[in-house]
Parts: structure tokens; C-alpha cells; sequence
């Protein structure tokens, strides 16, 4: 028997604007921890390790993770940390949507001639039951050998308006059906009405199938899709893991989600492919806003959700996080209260869905509170800022350990650097010298300097900055282990 090769890819180009102020552009939810030790990102990994039961019969591949490349250097670490050293991570110079995330992906799987099964899984939903997952995964492997394209749709739990939903054909056996179509996010009428049928499940975004047969679908259906990427993963640059498409190509991609460019003309079709949904129930949820948050989160016996330092008093089906600071509430009814250093969201569980919103109104206002945590991790640790005024900014630096900031200048600040933790290896014009615990030293304006953790624990300083101006993109980079030197 013919082995059966199986592809992991992994879609992890979501900015979760619904779960503001915790998730944000810069450092999205698929990257963040929110039932487990495990992020997101990782628990979707972590969900197909154990399918290759029989190694004969079954080779599993390393995942493909396709993602912004603002995100990269997350994406490698927590691959990491996993164990996983050895993924191909494809940087999308720009969102383009679902469908060409995976044509990229799938010329990935396909580059060295391989044929793998797609497992293509979203990086930021959560699953209770993941060993019945697996095996509802490896029944739709064996039908996407055979030629065939298979979805997955969620048993629903309630008359959802938040989902898309799928509407189930012929019965297969096996909980399984023929696909007979795709409906848009119905109304609150509608969807009691779908739920109440038995005909309709929620449409995960989770697919089956053959590289071959999503690259001859999108080239059938979406040729300019296919076409731009392909030119783009032609032209493209290797970087370690990391697989940069070229930027020109990709900007002229249409976006296109894979329901919208392949899936619903599979069903409306001509039927040379056969179109499967799996009827799922694991105690799925995409965790998509905070009301959903809560619905997966053990409750009191008031069923109010409450993290962090919490006090609630006479408070009923709420969801409390706090961050930072003592949270208190009194007498209130499905509130969601979420605190963070730089952000509190106050908003009923009935507009959970509005948060959104917020998102567009720091945008139009040219605000950071969306894109940066007041915490921002860089590939070398992260900086936090402490306090800010006219012409000065005190931050938190903390380097991991053998890591290295790049060799870079400032043309309208200065700094001081105290060390509270560690060890640095500092860097200044012609100087190199070490600073210990309760150490500082000054960087003059437009001096090239480089700070360096040559130790084993984690390195914090303290950075004074003063000038005229204190934003992110006053550096000049002159050498990054980063390959960060063009922005």
C-alpha cells in the first residue's frame, strides 16, 4: 500500500480585532494563551502531531505556516518551542485572504514533487475533544486521496449569527454528507430557523485535500489568483525558514477567501470533483470575540468568568480580566470588563461582536493602541514602555539570553542604559565593554551603538530616552542577525 503523505498548513494571517484590547496587530491572539499553557498557534500544531499512528502507512510532514511577516519571528519561536526548527514559514508581504495563503502553501507542499494531503487548519480556533478530531481528520485524509475535497462543518450550539454556515446534501454514513452549499452570516430569524432544521452547520474554515487538486481549482476558477502567486513563490527568497514572496506579485494577487474562490463553485458546478462535509462536534469555537472567550472559560457558581485580580459582588454572567490592576464590579449583568497596562474595554455581552469598532476608530485616528501592546516583543525579547512626556520615554528592555539588538543610530534621541538584571555587552561608537547589575552608560545622539546579552538568564535594563523625537522608526540599521536592515 502506498503511503499516504500528510501536509499540515497552517493559516496564521488573522489580526483578531473582536478580542481588542488583548489581541492586537502587532501580537495577535493565534499567539497568545487563552485556555492552556499552549498558545493558539501552538495547540493547532500540537493537534495533528499524534496522527501518523502507523508509520508505514502514514508520513506526517513538518508544518507550513503561512503568515504576515510582521509576525515571523513569533511564528519561529513558538515553533520552537515546540520542537519544531525545521518549518517552512511563507511571510505574506500583505494581506491577500485565505485562498492565496494556500496556493502559496500548496506550491510549497508541492515544490519538491510530492503530492501530500492538505491539512489546512486556521491557527487561532479551540477544540476540546482533539482525539476525536484526529480521527475525524484521518477519515477525510482517506477520502482526499481518493480525489475528493472535504470540509468540516461544527454541529451548532445555538442559532449563531456570527458564523457562516454550510447546508448538508446526501447522506455519506460516517457523519458524513455531500456539500450542497454555503450561506452567508444569517439573522437572528434565520438562524434558529437553520438550526432547528438539522440541515446546517457552522462552517469552520477548516479543509481537506489534495495540493494537486487546490492548485488545478484555483487555476480553473481564480487564474488571477493562481497566476500571482505563482509569480510571486517563483521569485521568491529563502531566509533560514522563512520563505519571502516577491512584493509586486503578491500586491497585484486579488484577495479572496478559499469559500468564495473554490469551495462555492465546487458546489454550483460542474461535479468532476466531489465536494465532502464532515459533521463535527468536538466542542469547537474560533474564539472570534469575547462572549465566545467566555463560553470556552470555567465559570462560578454565579457564571461569571473572572481572571486576574478580580473582586465581584453581586455580579452575574460577566467576564473580568484583569492584566495589570485591581478590577472591581458591583452589581452589574453580562458585562465584559477587560483591563490591560495601556487599555480597558468595557462592553455588554450582546455587542461583543461591535468591539471591532474600536479597532477602526484607533486607525482613523492614527492611534498605535490596535497594532502595539504597551509590551512589544521584538526577535531579541521585548520592550515595554513605563512612562512618557514632552521629549522623553522610559522603557523596560529585556534581551534573551546570547541575543543581540542590531548595530543602529538615532538621529533625534539619546539614551542611558541602566542594567537592573544581568549582564550587557554594550557597544558605543569604537568602545566595547560590559555593564553589570546597577551599571549605566550614556549613547550620545547619533552615535552607532549595540547591546548585547552574552549571559544565561535574561538581561533588563532600563532605557532613559531624551530628544526630539522618540518614535520606533528613528533607527538606522548598519548589521542585524535579524536581516531586519531594510525597514
Amino acid at each position: 500500500m502506498m503511503k499516504t503523505v500528510i501536509q499540515p498548513i497552517i493559516l496564521s494571517g488573522g489580526s483578531g480585532t473582536r478580542l481588542w484590547p488583548f489581541s492586537r496587530e502587532a501580537y495577535p491572539k493565534q499567539f497568545m494563551s487563552f485556555t492552556g499553557d499552549k498558545t493558539l498557534l501552538q495547540e493547532t500544531v500540537s493537534r495533528v502531531e499524534d496522527m501518523q499512528t502507523d508509520p508505514t502507512r502514514v508520513e506526517l510532514k513538518n508544518p507550513v505556516v503561512v503568515c504576515n511577516e510582521l509576525h515571523r519571528f513569533l511564528v519561529a519561536e513558538q515553533l520552537r518551542q515546540l520542537g519544531f526548527d525545521e518549518c517552512a514559514i511563507i511571510l505574506e508581504p500583505i494581506g491577500r485572504n485565505t485562498a492565496p495563503a494556500l496556493t502559496l502553501a500548496a506550491l510549497q507542499a508541492t515544490a519538491n514533487g510530492e503530492d501530500p494531503v492538505l491539512v489546512v487548519m486556521p491557527s487561532d480556533h479551540h477544540i476540546e475533544d482533539v482525539a476525536k478530531f484526529r480521527k475525524r481528520l484521518m477519515s477525510a485524509t482517506l477520502k482526499a486521496v481518493e480525489g475528493g475535497v472535504v470540509t468540516f462543518g461544527i454541529v451548532p450550539a445555538k442559532p449563531e449569527t456570527g458564523y457562516g454556515y454550510i447546508r448538508k446534501g446526501e447522506d455519506l454514513g460516517d457523519e458524513s454528507f455531500l456539500l450542497d452549499g454555503f450561506v452567508e452570516k444569517p439573522d437572528a430569524v434565520t438562524a434558529i430557523a437553520y438550526l432547528s432544521s438539522g440541515q446546517y452547520l457552522w462552517n469552520s474554515g477548516l479543509f481537506v485535500l489534495r495540493a494537486s487538486v487546490w492548485l488545478e481549482q484555483i487555476s480553473l476558477y481564480r487564474s488571477d489568483i493562481a497566476g500571482a502567486c505563482r509569480n510571486a513563490f517563483a521569485q521568491a527568497k529563502r531566509d533560514g525558514n522563512f520563505i519571502r514572496v516577491r512584493k509586486s506579485d503578491f500586491a497585484a494577487c486579488p484577495s479572496d477567501s478559499i469559500d468564495y474562490a473554490v469551495m462555492e463553485k465546487l458546489v454550483d458546478g460542474p461535479k468532476s470533483v466531489t465536494s465532502i462535509v464532515y459533521s463535527l462536534d468536538v466542542g469547537w469555537s474560533d474564539l472570534g470575540s469575547w462572549s465566545a472567550l467566555g463560553e470556552v472559560s470555567p465559570r462560578d457558581a454565579n457564571g461569571n468568568v473572572s481572571v486576574g485580580d478580580v473582586f465581584a459582588k453581586d455580579t452575574l454572567n460577566s467576564l473580568l480580566y484583569s492584566q495589570h490592576r485591581f478590577l472591581a464590579a458591583v452589581g452589574v449583568t453580562d458585562l465584559i470588563v477587560i483591563e490591560t497596562t495601556d487599555a480597558v474595554l468595557v462592553v455588554h455581552k450582546d455587542r461583543a461582536q461591535d468591539v471591532k469598532a474600536i479597532t477602526d476608530h484607533l486607525r482613523l485616528s492614527s492611534r498605535k493602541e490596535h497594532i502595539f501592546h504597551a509590551k512589544v516583543h521584538r526577535p531579541w525579547g521585548d520592550f515595554e514602555s513605563i512612562d512618557q512626556g514632552e521629549r522623553y520615554q522610559v522603557k523596560r528592555l529585556t534581551v534573551k539570553p546570547g541575543a543581540t539588538l542590531s548595530r543602529q543610530l538615532h538621529h533625534h534621541r539619546a539614551e542611558h542604559w541602566t542594567v537592573v538584571r544581568g549582564t550587557a555587552k554594550v557597544v558605543r561608537g569604537d568602545e566595547a565593554f560590559l555593564l553589570g547589575e546597577n551599571e549605566s552608560t550614556f549613547i550620545p545622539l547619533g552615535v552607532q551603538h549595540r547591546l548585547e546579552n552574552p549571559g544565561v538568564i535574561p538581561l533588563e535594563i532600563i532605557e532613559v530616552q531624551s530628544g526630539s523625537y522618540l518614535g520606533e522608526d528613528d533607527i538606522i540599521r548598519f548589521e542585524d542577525q535579524y536581516q531586519r536592515i531594510e525597514s
